[in-house]
C-alpha cells in the first residue's frame, strides 16, 4: 500500500518502504514503487503516467520523488544540486568522532561492488554525517548527502568502520531490514518555486534504538 507523504497535479512524494525496489531490473518487473504508483495515477486518468526522478536502494526506505511529467521530472533533476536529502541510520558499534564529512571517489568492481578510492577518474562522493544518539553498541547518526552515488553513503559506514546494520552486502551485520531511511527532503517546486518540506518518523523496526 502507497503511503503518500505529498502530491499535486505536478508530482508525487512516497515513503518508501524497505525491501521493495524503486524501479524494475532484468529479474523483476512488477514489483516496484514504480509500478505501484503508476497503478495509483491511472486508477485516477488511464491517461496518466509517472517519471522517475531519483531513487533509493531496494533495503532503503525513505522519502522519494516522482514527476507526473517529463517537463517536471528535466526540472527537478537540473536543480537537484539544491535539493536537500537526510538519512537517519543505525550503525554498529560506537562512532568515536561525533561528526565529520567523507569525500572519496567512488569506483566499481565487475561484481557490481561500489568501493571508495583516491582515483578522481571515480565518482565524486560527500557524506555529511553527526551523531544523535549512542545505545548498547549501536550508534544513531544524521546523514546528509552532497551528492547521490550508487551506495554512497553505505560504502562511507564501511569506510568508518562501523557499517549499517543489516547491511550485508558492504558490512555483514545481519538484521531483517536495513537500518537506512531517507526521513527529510526539502526542495524548491518546480512550477511555484515554494520552498516544499518533509519528514517521516522512522520505521518501527529503528527499535533496537530508542
Amino acid at each position: 500500500m502507497l503511503e503518500i507523504v505529498y502530491e499535486d497535479k505536478y508530482l508525487i512524494v512516497v515513503n518508501k518502504p524497505s525491501k521493495l525496489l524503486t524501479i524494475s531490473n532484468i529479474k523483476e518487473k512488477e514489483k516496484t514503487l514504480y509500478h505501484l504508483i503508476s497503478i495509483y495515477l491511472k486508477k485516477k486518468n488511464k491517461n496518466n503516467k509517472v517519471f522517475i526522478v531519483h531513487r533509493l536502494d531496494y533495503d532503503t526506505s525513505g522519502l522519494i520523488i516522482f514527476a507526473k511529467s517529463e517537463l517536471i521530472k528535466d526540472k527537478l533533476q537540473f536543480d537537484w544540486s539544491n535539493v536537500k536529502r537526510k538519512y537517519m541510520a543505525v550503525l554498529g558499534g560506537k562512532l568515536i568522532k561525533r561528526e565529520g564529512v567523507i569525500q572519496t571517489y567512488l569506483k566499481e568492481t565487475k561484481t557490481l561492488m561500489t568501493y571508495s578510492s583516491k582515483d578522481k577518474k571515480g565518482k565524486l562522493a560527500i557524506t555529511e554525517y553527526k551523531v544523535i544518539k549512542y545505545q548498547d553498541n549501536f550508534t544513531l547518526v544524521e546523514i546528509n548527502i552532497r551528492t547521490g552515488r550508487k551506495n554512497q553513503i553505505r560504502v562511507h559506514m564501511k569506510d568508518l568502520g562501523h557499517p549499517i546494520i543489516g547491511d550485508t552486502k558492504y558490512g555483514n551485520v545481519k538484521n531483517k531490514y536495513m537500518l537506512l531511511h531517507a526521513y527529510y527532503l526539502e526542495f524548491s517546486h518546480p512550477i511555484t518555486n515554494e520552498k516544499i518540506c518533509l519528514e517521516t518518523k522512522l520505521p518501527k523496526y529503528f527499535k533496537i534504538i530508542d
